[in-house]
């Protein structure tokens, strides 16, 4: 009769363990073979139907993000979709200071989505605040600064105990000194800095738009906001022949770890009493892609 107790707790122990790894268990994105690519301009074909969504929770600003995937033998095309309850379609504009006579760089932050791959060999935390090293390819769609010329800027997020002229000094979740390294791809990108030296406006654009070339031009992007949601529909070659991009091959039966988050990936830390969360964003959750 005494041994009754201890088997009801390791029962118990044993079911709490296993349900406790099964909700927190990395979801699989599985992509869904067509014959015919979906148009590229954040309107949602009825192809999209084919694929399952799987729901991924943004835990820093507790919002959705429905994820769907599909591909041809040729390209993989992804879906977001979250809720905004505002388009923001502009970015760090000058500003006119009618005291000063002088444009300053005003508050409004476009809206953005970041994908991220993972490009090492072995399981990674793709987190800006990471203990382990990593590279990473990094698909970073802006509202403003790509999203018109239909691209999403092509980068590559490169975390190491390694300083760098531009990389951007973190603290690991451990408490260690960190650098991530944010480059782009080779070749030139979607837009360029804009210096206004005489009025032209109250507000104009601090940005020109530029057509991408080379590698950095590799992942079209278009997204479309509409009744409180954007829609962003992604495209890339499944191995664009680059060192700098993640390679896809269908028939490999890999699972290819990725993450996603809205607000970009800087590693900036949190500040609530901004009203932008431009840069402060997080991956929540680790992720995998499958081809069926």
């Amino acid at each position: 009769m005494k041994v009754r107790p201890i088997a009801v707790f390791l029962l118990s122990l044993t079911l709490t363990v296993f349900f406790s790894a099964r909700s927190f268990s990395a979801q699989v994105l599985t992509a869904v073979k067509v014959s015919k690519a979906p148009v590229i301009d954040g309107k949602v074909d009825s192809i999209w139907e084919r694929a399952m969504p799987i729901r991924v929770k943004d835990r820093r600003v507790n919002k959705t993000i429905e994820l769907r995937a599909l591909y041809t033998d040729k390209e993989i095309f992804i879906l977001a979709r979250y809720p905004d309850k505002r388009e923001d379609r502009m970015h760090k504009p000058w500003v006119w200071d009618k005291e000063l006579k002088a444009y300053r760089i005003g508050p409004q932050r476009e809206d953005t989505f970041v994908i991220k791959w993972n490009m090492e060999p072995r399981e990674v935390d793709l987190s800006n605040f990471a203990d382990n090293d990593y590279r990473a390819d990094v698909w970073y769609w802006k509202a403003f600064r790509t999203d018109p010329l239909g691209h999403a800027d092509d980068k590559m997020h490169i975390l190491s105990s390694e300083r760098g002229r531009k990389a951007q000094k973190v603290k690991s979740k451990s408490g260690k000194v960190r650098y991530l390294h944010r480059l782009g791809d080779e070749g030139r990108g979607c837009y360029k800095r804009k210096v206004v030296t005489s009025y032209q406006g109250d507000v104009v654009p601090s940005y020109q738009h530029t057509q991408p070339t080379g590698s950095r031009a590799d992942v079209k992007a278009k997204g479309l906001w509409k009744d409180g949601y954007w829609s962003i529909e992604f495209s890339r070659a499944l191995n664009t022949g680059h060192k700098d991009d993640v390679s896809f091959d269908p028939a490999s039966g890999k699972r290819y770890l990725f993450g996603v988050s809205i607000y970009g990936l800087y590693g900036e830390p949190i500040d609530n009493s901004k009203e932008y969360f431009y840069g402060q964003g997080r991956i929540s959750e680790k992720l995998y892609l499958v081809f069926k």
